[in-house]
């Protein structure tokens, strides 16, 4: 196996024909990073295993490419919901999709086979049960396939945190379909669980195709859990009229945290294992509907949760492991707009994971551990937020500052001279002969008089009260940051605190730690201001309210009519006709036709109410302002410093290839990072990267064609030359046409 990208000059009509295909049925006018190699994974028929962060586009890794291989791709996908929101997605897009599952009618499968038999179906989304009943495969075989997608394909590895028995039986495909491709897409796979992705399925030489696993557009903070009610209030009460989710780790959590926000006037419903199963689909459906703002539930939420204006997601207590918090997490903010993540913690977490982990096999139990201690770790660090997952995933991250957690957003005070505060902590477990926990010393150093700390007789010890002038809460705080950072660690069954040998150089002062306590003020993401920069805030809402009146009309959720991230840009822009509104990000033909008319008319008569101009600025036509403004808010292209570097060397006059190898990206994004340099600068020049004689053979043909689009320009040129050096050179022949005009 192996780590691969194709470079964009390599097959370029085919890239080109993808392209076509995202704007005209997705409105989107280009690739997000990686999308374009996975794509030609799927097209070279080329086994492969794709790792993408939630809302990486994941879905069009493959959705693009069934529309232009001949033949029927199928899908396996794990839930029955998740199934139903794609393909109403994907139909209200234009794009001919169906699944089968229980819930369809014996005519309505009928109808589903004769659509596949007369080849007017380019994508069948199956659950794996399903899919591997001898009746569906030999159907299957009599048919053209084009390939199999499998989605959530962590799933089939024990490694994996959400493990399912049923997928095992996928590994036979290859056996079954020697001749068919397979594809397997997760977002939460870190290196182990992605060779054992590719060893369970049986892959033939994949293509291991792993993007960044940072979330830039994710705000996250991480406290110590003191009034939870009240904490969790403040998180939805910056959040009104936007969908949220808490999630708890028992049942019976859910149902008083639950409790507790309606009784309190919050639109919240629960979701747990041990509800009715008509209970449950009527809560979610409301969710996703828009009818009910907040979800409160246990892990059995989530996963066929295709909602994409989720704009924050709380923790009501820690969960099981980073990769667990990475994949919940995810859920909020899919549309590449900001979202907040929210922690809030207690060492009581931990010793309830232990406890219901206990009765795993021993080797089990103790990778269990080892993925606790990290999310500990992660709790209790002071370093950012958005470094330690991509850390844990085994990645770097180049930016110093994320701009995007409480840590780098200086949401956290250090402690003035810690090292004395750390010895109070260190010396006070010694003096307890370290057989107590955590919230026991804490109470011991907060000078508590509790019964059996009289009759443990501890109130006669010199660290007794050694920090009553602290609160509780921040001892127990800086008791787990010294447990996170390596001074104190837990032993034994009941948790008790023992000094690590860089606990003993700390109480002889050769190594200091770091102790923060929570800042009194907090600043604004740099995400969030960016994201809604220019929007009107009444045009928005107001738009929002046509979606929620459309989707009732039709029947499908909001989100799938347009998601947030097009109302913003509606609403930032003001278009005044379909031409200008198509240029809009996420509106193709198909949602042009079906609501161009009524949007237009909508943001007319608001800017007519409020004497608003319409047509405030044009809307990009090629995709790079749009790309500029999706990284600034949070797009998936690993972070801004990456792309900063490549524009310092583009001025240096360095060639792709060489950006290439400096910034670590893809060809692909090197060549997105190069347009964008050239439209930003207004280069006229492309003399670095592209030859004489060859960009004048450009213009020549150009000046026959127009600059509109790039496909006349490569016919007109035989396909003698690359559409990446067509590229390069029309945008600097664009940048020159006002001055010629």
């Amino acid at each position: 196996m192996l780590f691969c990208s194709w470079t964009i000059d390599d097959g370029t009509e085919t890239v080109e024909a993808l392209r076509d295909i995202l704007r005209t049925y997705w409105g989107y006018d280009d690739f997000r990073p990686l999308q374009a190699d996975a794509m030609r994974a799927v097209v070279d028929g080329r086994d492969s295993v794709v790792v993408l962060p939630t809302g990486g586009g994941k879905s069009l890794c493959f959705q693009a490419p069934a529309l232009h291989l001949p033949g029927l791709a199928v899908v396996i996908s794990p839930l029955i919901s998740l199934m139903k929101d794609q393909v109403d997605a994907l139909a209200d897009c234009g794009v001919p999709a169906a699944c089968v599952n229980s819930t369809l009618a014996h005519g309505e499968r009928r109808r589903v086979a004769d659509e596949i038999r007369g080849g007017r179906l380019k994508l069948l989304y199956l659950s794996p049960e399903r899919l591997m009943t001898e009746k569906t495969l030999a159907f299957l075989k009599a048919v053209p396939l084009s390939f199999f997608a499998i989605d959530e394909a962590h799933c089939i590895s024990e490694w994996g945190h959400d493990f399912r028995p049923e997928y095992r039986m996928l590994r036979t495909l290859k056996q079954m379909f020697p001749r068919v491709a397979v594809h397997a897409y997760t977002a939460t796979a870190p290196p182990h669980v992605q060779r054992d992705i590719a060893r369970e399925l049986e892959l033939s030489d994949p293509a291991m195709l792993v993007g960044s696993f940072d979330r830039p557009n994710l705000i996250y903070r991480a406290q110590r859990r003191d009034n939870l009610l009240r904490q969790i209030r403040e998180v939805v009460d910056r959040h009104p009229n936007d969908s949220g989710l808490v999630y708890c780790i028992r049942r019976a959590d859910v149902e008083q945290v639950c409790a507790a926000l309606a009784a309190g006037g919050y639109d919240a419903l629960p979701y747990h294992a041990g509800m009715g199963d008509g209970d449950r689909k009527r809560n979610q459906e409301a969710f996703i509907n828009d009818r009910a703002k907040i979800i409160v539930a246990t892990v059995a939420f989530g996963m066929g949760i295709d909602k994409s204006n989720v704009r924050y997601v709380v923790h009501a207590a820690a969960p099981k492991s980073l990769e667990a918090f990475q994949q919940e997490t995810g859920r909020a903010g899919r549309d590449g707009l900001d979202a907040e993540c929210w922690l809030f913690y207690s060492d009581n977490d931990f010793n309830t994971w232990r406890r219901l982990q206990s009765e795993l096999p021993p080797q089990a139990f103790q990778v269990a551990m080892t993925v606790l201690k990290g999310m500990s770790d992660f709790c209790s660090g002071l370093s950012c937020r958005h470094r330690a997952i991509s850390k844990y995933f085994g990645q770097d991250l180049a930016a110093e500052n994320c701009g995007a957690c409480d840590v780098c957003l200086e949401e956290v005070d250090l402690v003035e001279d810690s090292l004395v505060l750390s010895q109070k902590i260190l010396s006070c477990v010694v003096r307890l002969k370290q057989k107590f926990g955590g919230d026991y010393t804490a109470q011991v150093l907060a000078g508590s008089r509790e019964q059996r700390i009289l009759d443990n007789g501890h109130d006669q010890l010199s660290t007794w009260g050694l920090l009553a002038e602290q609160d509780k809460q921040s001892v127990r705080g800086w008791i787990e940051q010294l447990v996170g950072q390596g001074f104190l660690a837990r032993e034994g069954e009941f948790n008790t605190l023992a000094l690590t040998p860089e606990g003993r150089r700390a109480l002889r002062g050769e190594v200091v730690p770091r102790l923060a306590k929570p800042a009194k003020t907090r600043k604004e993401s740099r995400v969030a201001t960016a994201s809604w920069e220019g929007v009107d805030r009444g045009l928005f809402e107001a738009l929002r309210a046509w979606r929620r009146s459309k989707s009732e009309e039709r029947g499908i959720p909001p989100f799938i009519v347009f998601g947030d991230a097009t109302l913003r840009e509606l609403a930032r822009y003001r278009p005044s006709s379909l031409d200008r509104l198509r240029a809009v990000h996420g509106i193709g033909e198909k949602k042009s036709a079906e609501y161009g008319a009524d949007v237009v008319a909508e943001i007319a008569a608001y800017c007519r109410d409020n004497a608003l101009p319409l047509d405030v600025d044009a809307p990009p036509g090629e995709g790079v302002e749009r790309r500029q403004r999706q990284s600034a808010a949070g797009d998936q292209s690993g972070g801004s410093p990456s792309r900063e570097l490549a524009f310092e060397l583009f001025a240096q006059g360095k060639s792709i290839d060489e950006v290439r190898q400096a910034t670590g990206r893809a060809a692909s994004t090197v060549a997105d990072y190069l347009g964008a340099y050239i439209a930003q600068e207004g280069v006229c020049d492309p003399s670095f990267w592209v030859e004489e004689e060859v960009f004048e053979r450009i213009r020549r043909a150009s000046a026959e064609t127009g600059l509109e689009k790039l496909k006349p320009i490569f016919e007109a040129l035989d396909g003698t030359v690359d559409y990446e050096r067509i590229r390069i050179a029309v945008a600097c022949l664009r940048n020159a046409a006002p001055a010629s005009s």
